[in-house]
């Protein structure tokens, strides 16, 4: 098991640093994806600062969702982080998938961000 940790850990890494490379300045729009529930962040890294952030264990999401582990869950995270960001100034961010494969529930919160207005 600890060979697979290790292994995820040096994908994240590898992701996060070609992201740094690329982002100009941009905050990182991370995304955090378990079992259970969906997470996701705008963290500015000049300053080491949250800027924005949802999860799907939020209790007006949790009223509404059926579980915090689907595509269903993922779109309204999407869309809540994306009205959070805009109201904390931020409308251009840089997708960090932290080594998740773009696909299912992270697809589904980028498109679902997208939509909410910020710029991928």
């Amino acid at each position: 098991m600890s060979r697979k940790i290790e292994l995820l850990d040096r994908r994240r890494a590898r992701v996060r640093r070609a992201i740094r490379k690329a982002a100009n300045g941009r905050p990182r729009l991370s995304v955090f994806r378990s079992s259970k529930q969906i997470y996701v962040q705008v963290i500015d890294d000049a300053t080491g600062r949250t800027l924005a952030a949802a999860s799907s264990l939020e209790k007006d999401l949790r009223g509404r969702l059926k579980t915090g582990a689907d595509k269903a869950a993922a779109t309204e995270v999407g869309k809540l982080v994306a009205e959070r960001a805009k109201a904390a100034g931020v409308s251009q961010v840089i997708f960090d998938r932290s080594g998740y494969l773009y696909h299912g529930r992270v697809k589904a919160l980028a498109d679902a961000a997208r939509e909410g207005g910020l710029d991928f």
